[in-house]
């Protein structure tokens, strides 16, 4: 700042090298290093701008307090660390604070009822409540912002007019919820997964499969859709229109709350049994529907009772029909089934990551919201198997400074908005809790981060906490070089005795108790931070407006009852705030349930630290009785004999032995052929586990469409104008070529910047029609085509020959040579090169010659 004396901001240039040479001091050495500051500057420098581990530094000589001491935090109230907080207008939030009361005042309830331990029955009616009041505060948020100049209307109509895409089957009168792709969608939905598979499959070196569409039942069983996957709805007894039970209901209840002849009472009442539709049961519905004696809205007839509809497609595999099957509603299930194999292409190692891209399929209802809510869609799902009890993340601190617009689940109880942080500070916490048991890697370079800006500087010594530091870290000694900060402090910790070290001042603390160990941060680890961020710098990279994404994290009524933790990447779109990214621990869900389903194990063997004794029972078989009898299916017998516990295998015994009989898997199986069991003490120098699973799972076409929203512009001179300001990187088409007339004079430049823009694998387009150069540059920007080179008279009549290339977003032209266009154009393409860079180098474009010299 301006106020700050200029003697500060030069003493600032040299203190990293001071204090890299102060480091390496013994404690005699500062105690006899004397130096001199003139009075300005010893006015001007805080007494303490660097902190050693745990806070600040400690001065024997002179009693200043301990580090991490109350009366030394109190002192040092000088952190140079800018808060990027959006802070709402007073006049807003003043609106804003009786809604936010309410959400928090709610929020505080249900945490009650759930310490009170009530019936689940009466947390999940506070809860709908809960979520009323959060989209009452939703919506007058959203209200209350700056206004958008966004025009929907005008955007459908581009999109229709050069068929980005449009409804299936258009001729035929359309089916909702089914669109097809034209030209231009199908090249930016492509540019898109190949940026996707840049960023994730390559960067992360993952693997990659493609399973079948069509996937029997057992599958589906065994992962709870066919049992779980379902919306309840109702026909029309005499069209059979179909009607989602829970959207009939609200049409229902808003068309009666805005008639005039509607009490405030009976508003009230309707107000409230609509906020406890999502945790209703069918026959609660059911009832509201005959309570109102409510008919279908298109024709007024009477409809069915409630109904169960499962969203699955239903098919028949094989021309007999014997095997039932549906398509499938996600692709995670074809990775799940093929882990196994992938384990063994992986040599057994965890952690892995799997990925697919693939179309999925949901028979919703009553789709809406254009591309939001579709019957077939496209999806990008990965799947990064870990061990259960080791979720860090070698690459972690890559992106632990990744700073994301986080919502999390008790910021949305206590009615508060989104909150800026870094990914680091989110899965570690701050301080010294963010340096966990320092154990691993990720641990260690988060502390060497912490030491980047902490130093001793003259007359200050460590204390307790330093040394409990130092003994964390001696198992993991020497430290590598690439920590340099942390190698600098511990040499100088190296410098004092045992006897020193023990005379430190302050409490002596375990690692532990220093840190808070391994708490959960607001991110459950770092494997699925990890993933947070990468997601977050892929939509940044493919055009996703920064300030109109957020990650906002289920709240506990809405996770999986197998899911750790689980985070939503929204965007803001006209349609509100949107779900396009899950990113969701699954913990060992998945696995399990195909392991039993299908009676084999998919798990991993993990080295034990040291070898253990165990018992082992398992089931003798004779199996020449057992090939006799099953033939073909003898070796699943073994297989599930095989796979049977300790005490499943003794039950079958006991069974065996009293009935003469028994039945494993669905096979029945004699004393005869199962005549005893083994049982022996084994060294077992390795465990089997069910690894744990993060999924980053992206909805194509959700993210297309709010990418096509955040892009979407209109000419400041010309309303007419419209068109999408797409990132160079996934544009469909990249550069157009326009000669400015169809002379024949003009054919061989087109030509030639055309096959050389082709031969390096740059989209083209040609535009040699008759219209005004201006109406061809509006049709181009129409199609996002970010840069057009013009072959001009200039081109025609001058040598060497130039052209214009012109950039979309800022309509300037730049004059060069024909020559540099594909190399130049390319490189602004691949987002090696700026449009900055290149008007600084050539020169603006003004004016040209009008005719063809002779």
């Amino acid at each position: 700042p301006s106020s700050v004396p200029p003697v500060f901001t030069f003493a600032l240039r040299g203190y990293m090298r001071t204090f890299y040479h102060l480091g390496r001091l013994t404690l005699n050495s500062f105690k006899s290093y004397t130096p001199v500051l003139s009075p300005q500057v010893s006015r001007s420098v805080p007494k303490v701008l660097v902190r050693g581990v745990t806070s600040s530094l400690v001065c024997q000589k002179g009693g200043s307090p301990a580090w991490g001491s109350k009366k030394h935090t109190a002192k040092r109230k000088i952190r140079l660390k800018q808060l990027a907080l959006e802070m709402m207008e007073p006049e807003v939030e003043a609106q804003l604070a009786p809604l936010r009361a309410k959400v928090k005042e709610q929020g505080d309830k249900i945490r009650q009822l759930k310490a009170d331990g009530a019936p689940d029955v009466d947390v999940k009616v506070e809860v709908q409540l809960l979520k009323a009041r959060k989209k009452d505060l939703e919506d007058m948020t959203l209200k209350l912002m700056p206004a958008d100049t966004f025009d929907r209307a005008k955007m459908s109509d581009l999109i229709k007019r050069r068929f980005f895409y449009d409804q299936s089957f258009a001729i035929y009168g359309g089916i909702t919820g089914q669109y097809d792709y034209g030209p231009m969608g199908c090249d930016l939905v492509d540019n898109m997964l190949s940026e996707w598979h840049k960023h994730f499959i390559i960067q992360e070196r993952m693997l990659k499969v493609n399973c079948s569409i069509l996937t029997p039942e057992p599958v589906l069983k065994a992962s709870g859709h066919v049992d779980k996957f379902a919306d309840y709805m109702v026909k029309d007894v005499k069209t059979g229109e179909c009607f989602r039970l829970d959207h009939l209901i609200k049409q229902h209840f808003e068309k009666k709350m805005s008639e005039k002849k509607t009490t405030q009472e009976e508003k009230d009442i309707m107000t409230r049994k609509t906020t406890l539709l999502d945790g209703m049961t069918m026959a609660e519905m059911d009832a509201i529907l005959k309570e109102y004696g409510m008919k279908s809205p298109l024709t007024g007839n009477d409809l069915t009772d409630a109904m169960e509809f499962n969203l699955m497609f239903p098919i028949s595999i094989g021309p007999s029909g014997a095997l039932k099957g549906f398509l499938r509603p996600e692709t995670a299930q074809g990775i799940f089934v093929n882990f196994k194999r992938l384990l063994e292409y992986n040599q057994g190692k965890l952690p892995f990551a799997c990925a697919q891209v693939g179309n999925a399929y949901r028979n919703e209802i009553s789709p809406r919201s254009g591309l939001l809510r579709v019957r077939e869609f496209t999806m990008a799902e990965i799947e990064h198997f870990c061990d259960p009890d080791d979720k860090s993340f070698p690459k972690f601190a890559s992106v632990a400074h990744v700073e994301m617009n986080l919502y999390s689940a008790c910021a949305q109880m206590d009615g508060e908005s989104a909150k800026k942080m870094t990914i680091g500070e989110a899965v570690r916490g701050s301080g010294l809790s963010s340096l966990g048991l320092l154990q691993t890697t990720s641990e260690m370079e988060t502390l060497d981060s912490y030491l980047c800006d902490r130093s001793y500087i003259i007359g200050n010594e460590p204390t307790q906490a330093d040394t409990t530091v130092f003994q964390a870290l001696a198992p993991h000694l020497p430290l590598a070089s690439h920590l340099p900060h942390a190698c600098r402090w511990h040499r100088h910790l190296s410098s004092f005795t045992d006897k020193q070290q023990k005379s430190f001042p302050g409490e002596v603390n375990t690692v532990d108790e220093l840190t808070g160990g391994r708490k959960k941060g607001l991110v459950a680890n770092e494997t699925l931070g990890y993933y947070m961020a990468r997601i977050q710098l892929f939509l940044h990279k493919i055009g996703i407006v920064p300030r109109k994404l957020r990650f906002r994290q289920h709240m506990n009524n809405e996770m999986a009852h197998y899911a750790c933790d689980c985070w939503d990447a929204e965007c803001l779109t006209s349609y509100g705030w949107i779900e396009c990214v899950g990113c969701a621990d699954r913990s060992a869900f998945d696995l399990s349930q195909h392991t039993k389903a299908a009676s084999v194990k998919l798990c991993v063997e993990r080295p034990l630290k040291e070898p253990r004794m165990e018992e082992t029972v398992t089931a003798v078989t004779d199996k020449g009785l057992v090939g006799k009898a099953f033939k073909k299916e003898a070796k699943a017998v073994t297989d599930a004999l095989a796979n049977l516990s300790i005490s499943e295998t003794e039950e079958l015994d006991k069974t065996l032995t009293a009935k003469g009989e028994a039945e494993v898997a669905g096979y029945k199986l004699t004393r005869t052929m199962v005549p005893s069991v083994k049982r022996e003490q084994k060294k077992v120098h390795v465990e089997e586990i069910i690894p744990s699973v993060i999924e980053p799972s992206f909805g194509v076409g959700r993210v297309f469409y709010s990418l096509l929203e955040h892009s979407f512009r209109v000419r400041e001179d010309d309303d007419k104008k419209t068109y999408f300001a797409l990132p160079a990187t996934v544009c469909p088409i990249k550069v157009s070529v326009l000669p400015l007339s169809n002379k024949p004079e003009f054919a061989p430049f087109t030509n030639q910047l055309a096959d050389s823009l082709t031969e390096k694998n740059i989209t083209v387009r040609v535009d040699d029609s008759t219209g005004s150069i201006g109406r061809r540059y509006a049709r181009t920007d129409e199609i996002a085509v970010p840069f057009g080179v013009t072959v001009d008279f200039d081109t025609i009549n001058n040598t060497p020959h130039t052209v214009t290339l012109r950039e979309r977003d800022s309509t300037e032209q730049v004059r060069m040579p024909i020559e540099e266009i594909p190399e130049t154009v390319k490189r602004l393409a691949d987002g090696k090169l700026l449009w900055s860079e290149v008007a600084a180098k050539w020169p603006k474009f003004t004016q040209q010659e009008t005719g063809v010299t002779k």
